[in-house]
């Protein structure tokens, strides 16, 4: 059955509306799923088989049953094991219907029908008794229900039930306990990621928000792959540190709850960031430890295993504090039952009051996010557009700005603008800028106007012409490098209110290229086959389903500074998007090759914008610098690039022996750019 369905559509700005099944949610949901990655997580499988392995043992040798109850089952795995580790019978549940039925194929296709029941029900609907879900409670809990905050996925009111409706009193849990652990650190990169911070660039001077200063800022975890930021990028102010722990085996509260860490600061700077994450000891004695460290704690960093399902966290003190070499500190977390917080006191000076739970006053926090942030902060990109504004800005210029939450507008009235005009996409988004505007003393220099540009009209402008369009551009909606053309359509429904010869910056931009070979991402995508001696293929051929349900494959948003990658090809501009013109009426196609210059395997192609402000200076989406010699890629941290995977990996000589095809089509009714690769010999 088909059904209309109404999307905003990023790049044009419209609201489309589409005729799709209705499988489409359910095949996008199972397509961009992740289980491939915890299922090629060798580290973690192993160590949730031995955790559960010395478990069964020890009920045993008790002369008991061992009945396991598997919370968040997913594909079976852990069942599986437990049954292989001389288990007598498993309840397995999981609340996804599509994961409970390739769940139900899976435990088919491996012998354990008979042995383990399929439980589609979240764990809290699960009943016990002669006409439950489970005839007895079990005695002995598996489950995977951590994210990287360990309980954002709600695994403290699973617990709480579990013990109280579905295990016995002292039941055996794998894993049995888990760890929180924290350091106290000072980092310029870090912290640019939670407040604006001074813009100062020759002749151009910018103080931030000081609400901005005095917030507790988003309330969200920053999760991300902490091995990638480099020790040299912050300072150790302090050990790291045990906050808490939690233990499964016994009956776990998802109440509020605290605990502090005292410490002497080691050494002293700016506290700003903590930085956390956890560990799972699989039994009681602490022999068996699945570790989230990153990699620069290892003595071997190459040894760390690589995991996106699980990573780090980074939370963001609610004010910056100095501290001295020798202060007593006070660390404390607090959690609900879904999220963690931090604050810093001094133990001398810490009271009854709880800290509460940070929340956005300052409203910058909601309408940048974390990345934005970085890119507002980003002195050389800044650079750039103020050197490219220099060069065009006249002292009778007038300029419209069509940006999502831009400094632009407040950097051309700095430049000299006669007058500046600035499109918001929200009520919030002009708010916080008119909150710039007032800290810089440039509120009535600047025009904010609330409006689409297809509804913007002379009497908006005064009557003026525009001399000046510009545009990071940058737009809240925008998911892929390629949203962003969104600039193109804004400009070409201001057509009629701009100056026959107007400036437009960015006066064009290019789609680049290049394939490459994942370090670790691949796996996201890598079909599993066997795991851990199981068969799982129905998961492969669900996905796979999933994927050619799909009209097309489509390319996936990535921050590839955080996933390291090696060019297998030279980056190549594909396609040309001329911003000087209006847009075309016409598709715009492009095909080419590049050739296999480096030794590797080719797991896909990443995708990126560059922006020509204007002949001679450029920002780019992607890539910081050229690819080396050696094919390293330094990624720019701010932006998503887009990444398309090849179903299968190409081995690629380094001899040129081989080739990428490319196809490109951008479809202007549409905002579309349909893609198509394929790898060849020669």
């Amino acid at each position: 059955m088909k059904t209309f369905c109404g999307r905003a559509n990023p790049t044009t700005g419209a609201l489309d509306w589409v005729e799709e099944s209705e499988e489409y949610d359910y095949h996008q949901e199972i397509a961009r799923s992740c289980y491939a990655d915890m299922l090629h997580d060798h580290d973690r499988n192993e160590k949730y088989y031995q955790g559960i392995r010395a478990a069964v043992a020890r009920v045993k040798a008790r002369g008991e049953k061992a009945i396991i109850l598997d919370i968040g089952t997913g594909t079976g795995l852990l069942s599986m094991m437990a049954l292989t580790a001389g288990a007598d019978f498993c309840y397995a549940v999981e609340v996804f219907k599509p994961m409970a039925e390739a769940a139900q194929c899976i435990v088919e296709k491996n012998g354990f029908a008979d042995r383990i029941k399929i439980i589609n029900k979240h764990s809290t609907d699960v009943t016990v008794g002669p006409d439950g879900d489970m005839p007895t409670k079990a005695n002995i809990l598996i489950t995977e229900l951590f994210d990287t905050e360990l309980i954002g996925e709600g695994a403290l009111p699973s617990y709480e039930h579990a013990h109280q409706n579905l295990v016995q009193e002292n039941c055996e849990a794998v894993p049995h306990r888990a760890t929180v652990y924290a350091q106290l650190v000072e980092s310029e990169l870090l912290w640019s990621w939670a407040q604006l911070q001074p813009v100062d660039v020759e002749d151009v001077h910018l103080v931030p928000l000081p609400a901005v200063g005095r917030c507790a800022g988003a309330h969200s975890v920053c999760d991300i792959q902490l091995s990638q930021v480099s020790p040299d990028s912050f300072t150790p102010l302090g050990p790291l540190c045990t906050m808490f722990s939690v233990d499964f085996s016994k009956p776990v509260s998802s109440a509020f709850h605290s605990f502090s860490s005292q410490f002497v600061a080691r050494s002293g700077g700016r506290a700003q960031v903590v930085l956390s994450w956890w560990d799972l000891d699989m039994d009681p004695s602490g022999s068996i430890v699945c570790t989230m460290a990153p990699s620069w704690t290892y003595q071997q960093p190459q040894m760390a295993p690589w995991r996106d399902h699980w990573m780090q966290s980074v939370y963001f003190l609610p004010e910056e504090k100095t501290v001295k070499e020798g202060d007593e500190l006070s660390l404390t977390v607090c959690h609900d039952d879904y999220s963690l917080w931090y604050s810093l006191q001094s133990p001398s000076k810490q009271t009854e009051t709880i800290p509460s739970r940070p929340c956005c006053t300052c409203q910058a926090h909601l309408v940048w996010n974390r990345p934005r942030f970085g890119e507002l902060n980003d002195r050389h990109r800044n650079e750039s557009f103020i050197r490219a504004l220099r060069s065009v800005l006249r002292e009778d210029s007038v300029c419209l700005s069509v940006s999502d939450g831009s400094l632009l507008p407040v950097f051309a009235h700095k430049l000299g603008a006669k007058k500046v005009f600035s499109l918001e996409n929200s009520r919030l988004s002009k708010q916080v800028i008119q909150q710039v505007l007032e800290a810089n003393r440039a509120d009535g220099a600047v025009e904010l106007l609330e409006t689409r540009p297809e509804h913007l009209t002379s009497n908006d402008v005064g009557g003026e012409q525009i001399s000046v369009l510009i545009g990071e551009p940058y737009f809240s909606t925008s998911l892929l490098p390629w949203h962003s053309l969104y600039f193109w359509y804004c400009r070409t429904a201001l057509a009629g209110l701009l100056q026959p010869d107007a400036t437009i910056l960015p006066c064009s931009a290019t789609l680049h290229m290049a394939a490459v070979e994942f370090q670790d991402l691949w796996r996201i995508r890598a079909p599993c086959g066997t795991c851990e001696g199981f068969d799982v293929t129905a998961m492969d051929q669900m996905v796979q389903e999933s994927l050619d349900f799909r009209e097309s494959r489509e390319a996936e948003p990535h921050p590839l500074w955080e996933y390291p990658c090696r060019a297998l090809t030279d980056a190549a501009a594909v396609m040309a998007f001329d911003f000087k013109q209006c847009l075309p009426q016409q598709p715009i196609s492009s095909q080419g090759t590049l050739p296999l210059i480096r030794v590797g395997r080719c797991h896909g192609v990443v995708l990126w914008m560059e922006y020509n402000l204007t002949s001679d200076i450029t920002v780019s989406s992607g890539l910081i610098r050229p690819i080396s010699e050696q094919g390293d890629c330094e990624w720019v941290r701010h932006r998503r690039q887009g990444v398309y995977f090849f179903r299968s990996p190409w081995e690629s000589s380094g001899e040129g022996r081989a080739e990428v095809t490319y196809s490109f089509t951008f479809e202007p009714t549409s905002g579309d750019i349909k893609m198509d690769f394929s790898v060849a010999s020669l």
